[in-house]
């Protein structure tokens, strides 16, 4: 009887848990380190280099989120970007993604310095799209929880230049 309840309650646990977590179509993923907590069902490139490699085999912009891990403002960013479903999904499905928290070689990705966090984006001709920015003069690609819907559009227009300049 004792087991009957705690299999009985080990299954509710494990369906409650599932709710409201975005899946992608191929199903769950096993959580990769790479993802440093922002979508660990998501495939991750592991380098700048890689990640350009996948966006130009897959014809996907490639965005880049440079952020560190004590950073107040890159863990709030963090948050929000990773209970939205939303983005998660478009993160899967449209994009090739990396998170880096060391700054890389190429110089076009800090054209206007070097800060957290920064969210770049890269177009399968290994173009970086300097256009496509934040709301902040002084920060031209930082984002932040309330940024949410900039970053959706975006995220949008990103895709919308992929499909107009290929």
């Amino acid at each position: 009887m004792i087991k009957a309840l705690l299999s009985a309650l080990l299954v509710l646990v494990a369906v409650s848990s599932a709710f409201g977590k975005y899946i992608p179509k191929t199903g769950k993923r096993i959580p990769q380190t790479l993802s440093r907590g922002w979508g660990d069902q998501l495939i991750w490139a592991q380098t700048y280099e890689e990640g350009l490699y996948w966006s130009r085999s897959q014809n996907k912009p490639l965005m880049i989120i440079f952020h560190l891990a004590d950073c107040p403002h890159s863990a709030a960013l963090k948050k929000v970007i990773t209970e939205d479903n939303d983005i998660q999904k478009r993160l899967d499905e449209d994009f090739i993604i990396l998170n880096l928290m060391y700054e890389t070689t190429d110089k076009h990705l800090s054209p206007d310095g070097q800060y957290v966090p920064r969210i770049m984006f890269v177009d399968p001709s290994m173009t970086v799209r300097a256009d496509i920015n934040g709301r902040y003069r002084n920060r031209l690609y930082a984002y932040e929880p309330a940024d949410l819907t900039l970053l959706k559009t975006n995220m949008d227009a990103a895709k919308k230049l992929l499909k107009s300049e290929l």
